[in-house]
């Protein structure tokens, strides 16, 4: 799946700033594309996205792509006329020193964590562990 297929899914992507600046106006495109559902926005999308993960999809139970973009991010964005995603810098990538960036939605808000985390739950059971054999 390419980079705008992840965008659409996720709602959001870390990258490096280069690849999100060239996915910027491809992903606006396709939104305003998407704000009008009918089939020749539908197969225009799917060509762009390149839509062959519709089997692997159906398997695990999740939407497609083209239905996700059509279904439930276009609806959020018909009354703005454009600048559906913004860039978010956050500086060099250890290793490379390659700008790194977030793309994403303008209305996408971030998962507040669980309070109840899977490796904070490892630690607990660690320690609990650590002490009684101590």
């Amino acid at each position: 799946m390419n980079l705008s297929g992840q965008l659409i899914r996720y709602g959001r992507i870390r990258t490096t700033e280069t690849k999100a600046k060239e996915l910027r106006p491809k992903i606006e495109r396709l939104v305003t594309r998407a704000r009008v559902d009918n089939v020749h926005n539908r197969r225009m999308v799917a060509r762009v996205l390149r839509m062959h993960d519709k089997a692997s999809s159906k398997a695990a139970g999740e939407k497609s792509i083209v239905q996700t973009l059509f279904e439930d991010i276009a609806p959020r964005f018909v009354g703005r006329p454009g600048g559906y995603t913004r860039i978010i810098k956050l500086g060099n990538r250890s290793g490379d020193a390659a700008a790194m960036a977030f793309i994403e939605f303008v209305d996408y808000v971030p998962e507040a964590p669980d309070a109840h985390s899977h490796s904070h739950d490892f630690a607990t059971e660690a320690d609990a562990q650590a002490h009684t054999h101590a």
